[in-house]
This record gives C-alpha cells, structure tokens and sequence, in this order.
C-alpha cells in the first residue's frame, strides 16, 4: 500500500519546519522525504517525487531545485502568500502552484487584534513589569491608549481584512477601509465598514492602521514617508501582511520623531531583523515572529488542504486552491 503513494518533498520536521503532529497527515496520502535527506541522493529521489510542501517558503522552490525534480507536478504552498514563489517560472515547467486561503483567515485576524491589544495596552511592558524582581511597588502612570470606540482603519480588504474588520466591530470601534475594489454594500454592512477611496484620508482618521495586504510590486513599499507623516502622532501601524509592504526606515524615523505613536509588527524585512535593528530597541515597537497562523487548529488545516491540492494536482483532478500567474 505504502509503495502506491506518490512521493512528496518537504522542509523538516521539527523547531525549523512542520510540528510532529501534523506530519502524519501528509503521510496519509504520500511517501515524504524531507530536504536535507533528499539532497543526499537526489538522483535516486528526484524522479520520484510529484508534489513539494513548501512551508514557511522552504524548500526554496528554485531551479536549482526544480530541475533535479523532473516528475513534479505541484508546488503546493502553505498560507496565502505566494511572493516567494515565482509562479511564472514555475507553471512555464508545467507544474501547479497551491495555496491555502480561507483557513488562515481567523487565525491571522486574531493575531491582528492580539498585536493590536498589547500595543495600545501596554500589556508586554506591564509584563515586564510584574516580573522584574526589582518591583516593589506597581506603577500608577503606565497609560495606554483606548481601543474601544476608537477607529480603526484596515488597508486590504480580503478575508483577512474582514474577520479584523469583524472584531474591531465587537470592540465598537468605527471601522473604515481601503482596497484596490470596493467591497459590496451587504460586506461593508455585515462588518460596519466605511469605505476610503483614497488611502490618505484613511490614514489621516485612523487611530489604529492594519495592513492586510498581499505583498505585489504595488503594495512593496507601500507605508513609507509620506504616508506614515499622515498618521496621527498618537496613532498604532499593525501590520500582519509581509515586511516589505513598509519602508522600515521610514517607519524608524517616524517612530523616533514620534510622527506616530507605536508599531506592532509580526512581519519583518528580513526576518529575523539583524540583532542591531534599529526597531528592535525602540520601546513603542512590538515585534513577533511571524507567527501569526501559529495555532494547532490552523496549522492542521493548513496542512490538509495543502494535501488536498497536492493530491488533485497529482491526480490530475480540478485543484481547489490553483494559484495562476498573472
């Protein structure tokens, strides 16, 4: 039974790749090798293998790589982002590329709205704080900002952009958008979202600015100088999307200057930052490791529908989550 799997490429297990516990789920349905034991002999594994798991963009999908794979059929991605990918190349070898939409959508929204939280809350310092061996005594003046009937301005609109939009409504805030569509008047009413044409004025209003964008040639860079001097002094960047969607030295200088009042960032360029960063020891930045789909029920859908699309390209079934070049 095992002999009739097809066989898949993937990064590790482990710290550096995929929990254990969900490894048994590509297992299912495919005889896995990871990375480093394929690279030993990959003239006796390259042939063989017809679907590569990317996770957290490794194994790098490079010709490199790809040429020694003459049986691939799919790329298949875990999470929504697909930058790392050049899709172009990749179907011009008449393979498919998969992602996972949808199921990371809460997962990411919630982190959105953690990030959100512990910045305008102080809540990481107020940690510190409470375990410092050296407190005596619990400060009165530790003032955070108010995130309740705030407004909060959310750049990209998509599933993720609208689960956030639903929570900042659970928090009675007033929600304003942009995106590159307008979204219907049944969306906008179903999450209270006002719709912003032009991106500036959302930026002037908001008191808490999420970025929930895809990262293109048009949205790389697309927080920088001017628009960051539009921001409140006192108003929160959250961005949840990729790191290069903001010019990081703008946004150094802004915070500095106290152009805006925070950052909360659990998406960096590159990630990890080098240990010098300045962001990493400004004390109005929050910063996370790119965790933001980290929970045990999402990665497990993650990795079931990347299964799911591997599989049907395999198969040479329709693909649930195709990703085609533009």
């Amino acid at each position: 039974m095992e002999d009739n799997k097809p066989w898949a490429l993937f990064s590790e297990a482990g710290e550096q790749g995929y929990n254990e516990d969900v490894i048994d789920i590509m297992k299912q349905h495919f005889q896995i090798i990871c990375h480093k034991d394929f690279l030993k002999d990959p003239q006796l594994y390259g042939p063989k293998i017809q679907a590569m798991f990317v996770w957290y963009t490794c194994p790098a999908a490079e010709p490199s790589l790809l040429t020694l794979l003459p049986s691939l059929k799919v790329v298949a991605n875990g999470g929504v982002g697909i930058d790392h990918l050049d899709v172009p190349y990749i179907t011009s070898l008449g393979v498919k590329v998969t992602n996972t939409p949808g199921v990371v959508s809460d997962a990411t929204a919630d982190m959105a709205l953690g990030l959100l939280l512990a910045s305008a809350r102080k809540i990481v310092v107020g940690h510190q704080i409470a375990l410092d061996p050296k407190t005596t005594h619990l400060p009165k003046g530790l003032m955070g900002v108010e995130v309740s009937g705030s407004t909060l301005g959310i750049i990209g609109m998509g599933q993720i952009g609208s689960k956030i939009a639903q929570r900042g409504k659970g928090f009675d805030m007033k929600i304003l958008y942009h995106n590159r569509n307008r979204r219907t008047v049944e969306e906008e009413q179903r999450v209270g979202a006002t719709y912003c044409e032009n991106m500036d004025d959302l930026l002037k209003e908001s008191d808490f600015v999420v970025l929930a964008v895809n990262l293109t040639p048009e949205t790389t860079g697309l927080i920088s100088h001017r628009q960051l001097a539009l921001m409140k002094p006192t108003a929160t960047l959250v961005n949840i999307s990729r790191g290069s969607v903001v010019d990081q030295d703008a946004l150094v200088k802004a915070l500095q200057s106290g152009s805006i009042g925070a950052a909360a960032l659990d998406v960096t360029h590159p990630e990890p930052l080098p240990r010098d960063h300045p962001l990493l020891s400004l004390p109005n930045v929050l910063i996370t490791p790119h965790f933001g789909t980290n929970t045990y029920t999402t990665t497990r859908r993650m990795i079931q529908r990347m299964v799911e699309n591997a599989l049907a390209a395999v198969k040479g079934q329709p693909i649930p989550n195709e990703v085609k070049p533009k």
